[in-house]
């Protein structure tokens, strides 16, 4: 069987988010859950840029290791008024010394860990509806007090 390239990725936009410190809901049936408050944000790049919207959140499962499975919702609101609605699911992983690290809210360097996410993307913008048309990969980067993210469209 013939095999394809590689998909190419192009660069869509940055973005930070401020986020709150976890509440801890600890072990429920479905994991070791937290839940992180998105305060509020922004996303800049060449096609796309506005602000995020404060009151999303992220619902944490945390794996036996240390490894977050994440579960965010957030809304985007571009400069030229068009609401966006952003979510996506995440892997954070590393060693165990770098996820108590990061637990502890300390910078540490993205060569340090995988943090990538598979953003998906939902507007009734008529301008921007080929991002309901496509698929997104970011990889991320977890900071004191914020997360920031570089997004990428897969095969453009």
């Amino acid at each position: 069987m013939e095999h394809y390239d590689a998909p190419t990725l192009t660069f869509l936009f940055d973005m930070e988010l401020t986020v709150d410190q976890p509440y801890h809901l600890g072990v429920t049936p479905k994991g070791n859950r937290r839940i992180i408050q998105v305060n509020d944000g922004y996303f800049r790049g060449s096609i796309l840029n506005g602000t995020v919207i404060p009151g999303g959140d992220d619902w944490i499962t945390v794996l036996e290791d240390g490894t977050i499975i994440q579960d965010v919702r957030i809304l985007l609101k571009t400069y030229d008024g068009a609401y966006i609605a952003m979510t996506y699911r995440g892997i954070r992983t590393g060693t165990s010394d770098v996820l108590k690290r990061l637990d502890r809210n300390e910078e540490v360097n993205l060569n340090e860990y995988y943090f990538t996410t598979q953003p998906v993307f939902e507007t009734s913008s008529k301008k921007y509806d080929w991002l309901n048309k496509r698929i997104f990969v970011a990889q991320g980067r977890r900071m004191p007090g914020k997360v920031n993210y570089s997004i990428y469209t897969v095969g453009e």
